[in-house]
């Protein structure tokens, strides 16, 4: 029982991140996504020092962890098994950045965006379980 507690704070926390900063509002991503806007002045900035701010907080943080022999709820680390780049891994990602660049959400940012009641997070999410 002490795992899935950890790992439901977890998500507590990353969802309190991303509706404190604001992701969890379409129109906030896709005003960075907008290259147009940067030329015209309005272009958001915001998700940009979003990514800063978690780079600032994971690096040292996975530094840390990964020096340790053991995580502290598991036998071992869980760790992929390679560094390939290949075709799968390029499109999956291509597919997730064009899916986050149309609808404004990633899966992160929608489940927050459940209290707001905005029915196109419903779709969204509809649509996420269906694919």
């Amino acid at each position: 029982m002490r795992i899935p507690l950890i790992a439901f704070g977890a998500g507590l926390l990353f969802g309190a991140g991303l509706a404190v900063s604001g992701m969890h509002d379409p129109a906030k991503v896709l005003g960075f996504l907008d290259i147009a806007a940067i030329v015209g002045g309005g272009w958001d900035p915001s998700l940009a020092f979003v990514m800063g701010g978690a780079l600032a907080v994971a690096i040292p943080g996975y530094r840390l962890v990964l020096s340790r022999p053991a995580p502290a709820f598991e036998p071992r680390f869980q760790l992929p098994d390679t560094r390939v780049i290949d075709r799968r891994l390029i499109l999956g990602s291509a597919t997730f950045g064009v899916g986050w660049g149309i609808a404004g959400f990633c899966p992160g940012g929608a489940l927050p965006a459940i209290g707001t009641g905005d029915p196109a997070v419903f779709l969204f999410l509809a649509a996420l379980i269906g694919g």
